[in-house]
């Protein structure tokens, strides 16, 4: 069989939402890609696999619907191996002939395929060794976060940075918050939090502000005045209160791991080839 010479893009460093156990292959890839027929032109050649223009054009379609934005280069090469990965996962299913009664439903034969390839995978012992270092290593995911209390005062109808400053400038002189603009309280809001709704820049501006002290800061959506009322202190997680939660996430983690390769040797088989998508 003709042997895979994929040269870009690259599957090192993919995003985290990539790795999760069963929606890298199923969900994730069923919702982007379901019309397989719709977004890709096969060759004549049942092992080659073109990953063409249509395929990125419905992926970024999907991601900017999700999420406002249009994915980065870096997650736009996670959606390619994420509808790759399933896609060679659908011909191995027909190739295996799970599709029988279900010819036309892809999502099926892909978790049928997948099923398959879950047969052969082995959990191999977790030790707390193996657990702590597995903890440490995924620590942001299990420390509390620095959380964040602050005002929001946005001017109706003028976000211009001369006229959100001048307003900061009465809000510090006494005049209260609400008079001229719609006031917003927030608590408890973590960093990730922030640079979702507001922006990286805006996040650490508000962490490194004086307390108490009304500020004009630029967001994506224009500038604000803000004021930050208080902080609660990081905190780290301890190991042996979380060891039944890390060892779940570690055998996730481990099975998709052996998924992701067992579905990569099977994508040796196919010749692959990539299109330039813009």
């Amino acid at each position: 069989m003709p042997s895979s010479t994929p040269a870009k893009p690259p599957r090192a460093g993919l995003p985290n939402w990539t790795r999760e156990p069963l929606l890298h292959f199923l969900l994730l890839g069923a919702l982007l890609f379901g019309a397989d027929h719709l977004l890709v032109s096969r060759s004549d050649d049942p092992h080659t696999i073109v990953v063409g223009a249509a395929v990125d054009k419905e992926a970024i379609e999907i991601f900017k619907a999700s999420r406002n934005r249009e994915p980065n280069a870096e997650e736009l090469t996670a959606l390619r191996k994420v509808w790759l990965d399933n896609e060679v996962l659908y011909r191995e299913g027909l190739a295996l002939q799970v599709d029988r009664g279900d010819s036309a439903i892809r999502d099926r034969v892909i978790f049928k395929a997948l099923s398959v390839v879950d047969a052969n995978t082995k959990l191999p012992p977790a030790d707390d060794e193996t657990l702590k270092k597995f903890f440490e290593s995924h620590r942001v995911k299990y420390d509390e976060p620095a959380r964040f209390d602050f005002q929001e005062a946005a001017l109706d109808g003028d976000s211009a940075e001369a006229a959100v400053r001048a307003f900061v400038a009465q809000l510090n002189a006494g005049t209260p918050g609400d008079a001229k603009a719609g006031l917003r309280v927030f608590k408890g809001r973590p960093h990730q939090n922030l640079v979702l709704s507001y922006g990286e820049e805006f996040a650490k501006a508000l962490e490194t502000a004086p307390m108490g002290e009304w500020r004009a800061e630029k967001t994506r959506d224009g500038w604000r005045a803000v004021r930050l009322e208080a902080v609660s202190p990081a905190k780290p997680a301890q190991f042996e209160v979380l060891r039944p939660v890390v060892q779940q996430d570690w055998t996730d983690a481990t099975l998709s791991e052996q998924r992701s390769a067992a579905v990569q040797l099977l994508a040796k088989k196919y010749n692959i080839r990539y299109e330039d998508a813009k």
